[in-house]
C-alpha cells in the first residue's frame, strides 16, 4: 500500500513510529507536512499539492493534524476525502473532538456518562453557573489543550476572578466550560488508547504533585493498567459517538462509576512507552484491512 501521513514532520515520535510499522510491514510512506500544502479546489479534479508535486495514488491518508493547525489541517484532510481516500480519521470526526463543547454535546446526547458541564460566554451568569456546579470547579476553555487554559477554583472569589480573565484574554468569544470537581480522582485520569473496535492500550496517568492536572505534558507519570469491562465499553462508545477511528479516550474514575473526560483526535504515543503495547502497529494493520475493503469495493463497482 501508498500510505500518506499528515504530519508536522518526521521528527514527531508518533511519526516516526507509524514510519516504523507501516514500513516493516512492506508499505510504501510518504511522510507530508500538511502546513505546508496548497490545495486546488478544482470541481472535477480536487488536488493537493506538496513542495511543488501534486499528491495523487495513495491508498490511505493518517491524519496527525496539531490542535494549533485544526482548522487548515483538517482542510487538507477534506480535499484528500473529495478525492476518495481513505482516511483513518475524518475531517469531520476531527473537527468535533478539538471543540469541547460540540463534543460534550455529541457525548450526552450519545448517553456517555461525563462529568456535569455548563458552558458560557458572559459574566453575568457566574452566580447562578457557580449554585449549579459547586465548588471546587473547573473552568477551562473549549480550546484548550494538553492541560492548557484550565484552572481549578475553590472558592466563589477564585471562581469570579478566573471566569473574568477568562473572558477578558477570550475577546473573540471562545467559549468557557465549567466542569463539575470529582475529589475522588483528583490528580488521577486515564487514557484509553482505541483502534477500531479495540482498546489497543491504556495507561493511568497521575500528576506528580499538587495539580489537579495528570496530562504528561505536564510532568504526570503514567503507568500501565488494566480496564474494567465498563471502562472499555464506555471509551470505545465515546470513540464511536465522535466518529473517530483511532482516538485516545480520557477516562476518570469516580463514586458513580467511570467519566468521559474528553476524547483526543490525535493522541501521542507516549503510551508505547508507558505500556509496552505496539500501538502503531495496530494503527497500521486496522488501516490494511478497512483501506483495502474500501479500495476493493470501488474496484468492483467501477
Amino acid at each position: 500500500m501508498k500510505i500518506a501521513i499528515l504530519s508536522n514532520g518526521n521528527a514527531n515520535y508518533s511519526t516516526k513510529r507509524l514510519v516504523e510499522e507501516a514500513e516493516a510491514r512492506g508499505h510504501k510512506v510518504k511522510v507530508v507536512k500538511y502546513k505546508n500544502c496548497y490545495m486546488s479546489l478544482d470541481e472535477k479534479y480536487p488536488s493537493v499539492h506538496y513542495k511543488g508535486k501534486k499528491l495523487t495514488g495513495f491508498d490511505a491518508i493518517i491524519p496527525r493534524i496539531s490542535n494549533s493547525m485544526t482548522r487548515y489541517g483538517c482542510a487538507v484532510v477534506r480535499q484528500f476525502e473529495m478525492q476518495g481516500a481513505w482516511t483513518a480519521s475524518s475531517s469531520i470526526a476531527i473537527t468535533r473532538a478539538r471543540d469541547k463543547l460540540r463534543s460534550q454535546q455529541i457525548l450526552t446526547k450519545a448517553g456517555i456518562d461525563t462529568p456535569k458541564t455548563l458552558v458560557s460566554r458572559n459574566t453575568t451568569d457566574i452566580d447562578d453557573l457557580l449554585e449549579q456546579i459547586g465548588l471546587p470547579v473547573i473552568i477551562k476553555l473549549a480550546t484548550g489543550t494538553h492541560g492548557n487554559g484550565v484552572v481549578l477554583a475553590d472558592t466563589k472569589k477564585a471562581a469570579k476572578s478566573a471566569l473574568q480573565a477568562f473572558y477578558l484574554y477570550n475577546e473573540d468569544g471562545t467559549n468557557i466550560l465549567l466542569q463539575e470537581y470529582i475529589k475522588e480522582s483528583a490528580g488521577t485520569d486515564i487514557r484509553a488508547f482505541v483502534v477500531g473496535s479495540r482498546v489497543a492500550a491504556s495507561m493511568q496517568r497521575r500528576s506528580l504533585d499538587d495539580d489537579f492536572r495528570s496530562n504528561l505534558h505536564k510532568g504526570g507519570e503514567g503507568t500501565s493498567i488494566k480496564l474494567t469491562a465498563e471502562e472499555k465499553k464506555i471509551a470505545l462508545a465515546a470513540a464511536k459517538a465522535m466518529g473517530l477511528h483511532v482516538a485516545g479516550v480520557d477516562l476518570m474514575r469516580s463514586n458513580r462509576g467511570p467519566l468521559v473526560l474528553e476524547v483526543n483526535a490525535s493522541p501521542g504515543f507516549g503510551i508505547e512507552k508507558v505500556t509496552g503495547r505496539n500501538v502503531a502497529s495496530k494503527i497500521i494493520e486496522y488501516v490494511e484491512n478497512n483501506a483495502t475493503r474500501k479500495n476493493s469495493k470501488d474496484r468492483v463497482g467501477a
